[in-house]
């Protein structure tokens, strides 16, 4: 069985990603150069955004903590439901550090608005967001995203880390899966 051949079509490659995600790891060491002493925390939103976090972080060259958080917005089904909850909590504070949210899919944005509110409440000295992919949807909540991997489109994505029903984290690349799959 190749999960790939559930893709209707593949949007970015494995290569392009990896491309990607340099660019963005180049981009937020130079950003952050100057604020490493302070500390740097690399949180990820579990668990759609574990693998490119992982990919992310070997990119910044400076002295980061990682941490994650599971929140819960989707269930099993295709459109985010609105109502998040924090399944799992940061393990460390963040008070006085700068963080970055690795973010795989802005979608919605209700998830992330709710996150980052949640995040300033705990005083960090800075929070900006890093988003894989940006998708092109009618009404999404206003979210500054810092770093953006790549726009897509409005269709349901998986692949390197993004799923359907837990199934297709593992495919290397992004792409639309097919609408038979979950319809």
């Amino acid at each position: 069985m190749n999960l790939e051949d559930d893709l209707a079509y593949e949007l970015f490659s494995e290569m392009e990603i990896a491309e990607r995600v340099a660019a963005l790891g180049e981009a937020i060491t130079k950003d952050y150069a100057d604020k490493a002493d302070e500390g740097i925390v690399l949180i990820c939103v579990l668990r759609g955004a574990a693998i490119f976090m992982g990919d992310l972080a070997r990119q910044i060259k400076l002295p980061l903590e990682m941490d994650y958080m599971a929140v819960s917005s989707y269930g099993n089904g295709t459109k985010s439901s609105g109502v998040v909850r924090i399944l799992k909590d940061l393990s460390s504070s963040i008070e006085g550090k700068h963080v970055i949210i690795a973010e795989d899919i802005l979608d919605s944005g209700l998830t992330l608005k709710f996150l980052i509110k949640s995040l300033k409440a705990r005083k960090p000295a800075s929070i900006e967001v890093c988003t894989l992919l940006r998708k092109d949807t009618p009404n999404q909540a206003d979210v500054n995203c810092r770093y953006i991997g790549f726009e897509c489109p409005n269709e349901f994505i998986v692949g390197y880390g993004l799923d359907y029903a837990e199934r297709y984290r593992n495919v290397s690349c992004i792409g639309v899966l097919k609408p038979e799959i979950y319809s």
